[in-house]
């Protein structure tokens, strides 16, 4: 892939909402699969009482939208401001309790996991049905939009078009615990072909620095296909 067109997908520019500052793709095709649009308001003149408490709303009582459902709150229902990075809002923004709730769990994804996931991690790769296997550096593009295998050879898979994910683990560790994570099974569609196509990354037998990086990469990616079904609900 050119710098060129690899600087096209990940440009950005800064938007102002009635919500707040965004920071959005340049071209809104290259936008993170695990986006989600900004809601439409519920209008003033249909918000009498706050939609949690009920407080009806007066002079001293004044309403506000959460911006992540767009309902409508007292101050006290929608008090709190939180970053909601997956509408790419610049600055933390008011949400209701129960979205606050759901945007801090998130945010460990974007904290933590997403940085795991663009740094990429050394995995054995097997295409299909075939007995061999291909080692091969596994990492999420910047704009979050594509899968890069690099090794001999250069694949890219639409995280959008991923249809199933399995984790692949195997024993349980002395005193009871998590299975551990080995490796990850993946399906997804081609566009222009027909079928659904799959792979497998196997995670390095090795004790070693990368064998726990890869591991890390394996629930970081899990956690990402979780937010790509959500998104695709809502």
């Amino acid at each position: 892939m050119s710098s060129e067109v690899s600087a096209r997908r990940d440009a950005k520019k800064l938007v102002r909402s009635p919500s707040g500052l965004r920071m959005v793709p340049e071209h809104r095709a290259f936008g993170s699969p695990f986006g989600l649009e900004e809601p439409q308001w519920i209008p003033d003149k249909e918000c009498r009482r706050c939609m949690q408490c009920d407080a009806k709303f007066d002079f001293l009582t004044r309403k506000h939208h959460c911006r992540r459902c767009g309902k409508c709150f007292c101050d006290k229902c929608c008090s709190q401001k939180v970053p909601l990075r997956r509408m790419c809002f610049v600055d933390p923004v008011r949400q209701c309790a129960e979205c606050a709730l759901v945007s801090h769990k998130e945010a460990e994804f974007y904290d933590k996991q997403l940085k795991v996931l663009l740094s990429g991690a050394t995995f054995l790769v097997t295409f299909g049905n075939s007995e061999k296997s291909e080692t091969m550096i596994c990492r999420l593009s910047n704009n979050q939009r594509y899968l890069f295998l690099d090794g001999d050879s250069h694949y890219e898979i639409e995280i959008a078009h991923i249809s199933t994910v399995q984790i692949l683990t195997e024993g349980f560790p002395p005193g009871g615990g998590n299975a551990r994570a080995t490796g990850m099974f993946l399906q997804y569609t081609v566009p222009g072909t027909e079928g659904v196509t799959q792979l497998k990354l196997t995670a390095a037998e090795d004790a070693n620095v990368g064998r726990r990086q890869a591991v890390a990469w394996l629930v970081a990616m899990h956690k990402a296909v979780k937010l790509l079904y959500e998104s695709r609900d809502q």
